[in-house]
């Protein structure tokens, strides 16, 4: 089951069941947000498919027009954004058998030549995964930015003034909220793009976390229920409506160092992240990157993300900031 969030074309927010065919949107009754519903379904102890199967009505929109006019919006949000953190975590995944291989092949030399994170991956590999009820040791981990950073389905990645690159990054999205008894409630996944500054990023490793501070995009549909163990999706950048890269991204546990239990629970360890009504949206990491594999992208540029788990892929083009660029200047009091 599949949800989305959408506007009408008088600006009013509605909640839609993705069809079979995915041409149309079933919307719900009463229902305006995700995150109302998720807070219902923890109230009265019932699953959400239970909830959606109720709240369905007869009217039914066309997806495609939804789409064509950029009425989409994320798949779960927060009335106010300053209660929405998005997160996430890397060095987690395996790639390619290639790629596995080569990696196998670095870990096993010298363990003083390994990178910091090399080393960060190979703890990944030897405890991100414990049994059941225990813990495993703790991924990296980053922090993006509140609800203001989400850029919804079809709206532009901006390139800030100061920013060395954006490229894309291909990754599931954990979506949860916090219930008033401070317990998580994951709400389901998504799709999503974890923009970020590559070649700031690579200048120092130690300039990640700035690298990260960028926009991103989620959906355009939720995925109630489990993640599937193992994803093949597609990840493209399209210039002029021509692809000039593509690439297959692999995610689920059996693509990853670490489970997802692991995952959350080092996220949600922190009091912090664990306050009622927020709500987290939490990137599981990503192994194939157009800038990898060398390709320089141009202001206009589409990244196009799809796996089929999830229905319609998310595209977001590039654009430049109408952020002013200069000197921040302080005023003092």
């Amino acid at each position: 089951m599949r949800l989305v969030q959408f506007k009408t074309i008088d600006g009013a927010r509605q909640v839609g069941l993705v069809d079979e065919a995915e041409s149309s949107l079933q919307v719900l009754q009463n229902v305006t947000r995700i995150y109302d519903l998720a807070l219902e379904a923890d109230r009265l102890g019932v699953k959400m498919e239970r909830l959606v199967n109720e709240r369905l009505s007869g009217e039914t929109v066309a997806y495609e027009q939804v789409t064509a006019e950029n009425r989409l919006l994320p798949p779960l949000d927060h009335p106010d954004p300053a209660h929405c953190y998005i997160t996430g975590t890397g060095l987690n995944h395996l790639g390619s058998a290639q790629v596995r291989d080569a990696m196998h092949a670095k870990l096993a030399g010298d363990p003083n030549t390994l990178t910091d994170s090399m080393r960060m991956f190979k703890l990944g590999l030897e405890g991100g995964k414990p049994e059941s009820g225990q813990v495993g040791v703790s991924p990296e981990w980053f922090y993006k930015g509140d609800g203001d950073s989400i850029v919804p389905p079809g709206q532009p990645l901006e390139l800030p003034p100061f920013a060395l690159d954006g490229g894309e990054e291909a990754e599931i999205v954990g979506l949860y909220v916090i219930a008033p008894s401070g317990s998580v409630l994951r709400v389901g996944f998504a799709l999503g793009n974890e923009f970020s500054d590559h070649i700031l990023e690579r200048q120092n490793y130690l300039y990640l976390a700035h690298s990260k501070l960028r926009n991103c995009s989620i959906g355009p549909e939720l995925l109630l229920g489990e993640l599937p163990a193992s994803i093949a999706g597609t990840v493209r950048v399209l210039r002029q409506g021509e692809i000039i890269w593509s690439d297959t991204f692999l995610t689920g546990e059996a693509n990853m160092s670490h489970n997802l239990a692991n995952l959350e629970h080092h996220h949600f360890k922190y009091k912090a992240f664990r306050r009622p009504g927020d709500v987290h949206c939490h990137f599981f990491g990503a192994a194939t990157l157009s800038f990898s594999a060398g390709v320089a992208l141009e202001l206009g540029d589409v990244f196009e993300i799809s796996a089929p788990p999830f229905g319609r892929p998310l595209r977001n083009p590039l654009a430049a900031s109408q952020a002013e660029a200069g000197l921040i200047t302080i005023r003092a009091l």
